[in-house]
């Protein structure tokens, strides 16, 4: 399926820090034998002309990675991954720019969950470079591969688009990327989405909140208690510090689809989602309740409105109402942090920034 680590392992490719093919072959299959010499050989060549792996992985190239994540429906967790890569190179790569080099392609490709096809599917209809030839007026083309030449020349050779597993750009399954960055009063610092993994009908969902301060407290609910579709399930303190750790809800978000709410019940965390995750889960919000966000101060029954046409997240109370609520600070839930957690927590930034430990 294309979870995270199919999405980061893609991502690599469309760099050009991995061969192509790597990712989505076999594990047994024969040609991985004599990719992995391939490899080996051409490590041994870049050490000895003394490059660095900064002369692959540039921003261009990082560009290029992030446009191929979204045209392919990769994993919000690379979100995550690409803000800690971004704030330990020193790049001025953040969210609002993230957003706007993904919503710069169209969506021409998805696999499971999000489709029946799988990553076999996707390796013997070209793979990685197959989307990266269907998106190919989007890309920087001069960017150089680690295997050797650029990538418009490895594009020049690769497959063209199927029409089945991989569509051509002027068709494509979405114009405008596979993410949605969402802000508003709930999220200032953002928060993260997979849109093309959302049934039509929930892109734009207002609903009644269900306030859980953990992931136990949501899974015990949901088996003990009826969910009214239209809910907003709020799961707050699990993000980097809450957690600690930035737990993963999949579970909860599985447990949605399972129970076939996901096409009337939303839910939003300050914690993090599956790459294999579908349905209207909104993950990352900062700042976390831990670190006083306003997730902090969502009570059961606040309205929340959630508009990913319109990259909105928003808690329908007023602001007087919400000054009210900030004079008392929330309580914080039992989470333990034994130990180098407790450095952790005091030391992680926030997930904007990829959750890195500074």
């Amino acid at each position: 399926m294309m979870g995270t680590a199919n999405t980061m392992g893609c991502f690599l490719e469309a760099t050009g820090l991995a061969p192509f093919g790597s990712s989505t072959m076999l594990a047994f299959d024969a040609a991985k034998f004599r990719q992995a010499r391939d490899v080996g050989e051409r490590i041994v060549a870049l050490v000895r002309e003394g490059r660095p792996v900064r002369d692959v992985l540039t921003q261009p190239s990082l560009e290029n990675g992030i446009k191929y994540i979204s045209a392919s429906g990769g994993s919000t967790n690379a979100v995550l991954h690409l803000m800690a890569f971004a704030s330990l190179a020193d790049s001025d790569l953040d969210l609002d720019r993230f957003d706007r080099i993904q919503a710069s392609v169209p969506v021409v490709a998805k696999f499971k969950p999000s489709s029946e096809l799988n990553i076999t599917d996707y390796h013997e209809a070209g793979g990685v470079a197959a989307v990266l030839k269907a998106i190919r007026d989007h890309l920087d083309l001069e960017v150089p591969l680690s295997m050797g030449g650029n990538m418009g020349e490895a594009l020049e050779v690769a497959p063209s688009p199927d029409g089945r597993a991989i569509q051509p750009a002027s068709d494509p399954l979405s114009p405008d990327g596979c993410f949605a960055i969402l802000r508003g009063n709930l999220a200032p610092q953002g928060s993260v989405v997979k849109k093309t993994g959302v049934a039509h009908n929930m892109l734009v969902h207002t609903g009644p909140a269900i306030v859980f301060d953990s992931e136990e407290d949501v899974r015990r609910f949901m088996l003990d208690k009826q969910v009214q579709p239209g809910s907003v399930l709020v799961v707050r303190y699990e993000g980097p510090k809450g957690g600690p750790g930035m737990r993963e809800l999949s579970i909860p978000a599985a447990m949605l689809v399972g129970m076939g709410l996901h096409t009337s019940v939303a839910m939003i965390t300050d914690g993090r989602f599956s790459g294999a995750t579908r349905g209207p889960c909104v993950g990352h919000i900062c700042p976390e309740a831990w670190d006083g966000g306003i997730i902090a101060y969502v009570q059961n029954g606040d309205m929340i409105e959630i508009n990913m046409p319109e990259k909105k997240i928003q808690l329908l109370v007023s602001e007087k109402e919400l000054r009210n609520r900030q004079k008392t600070p929330p309580v914080r839930p039992d989470h333990p942090a034994p130990g180098m957690l407790a450095a952790y927590r005091n030391m992680v930034t926030g997930a904007d920034s990829g959750a890195v430990w500074l």
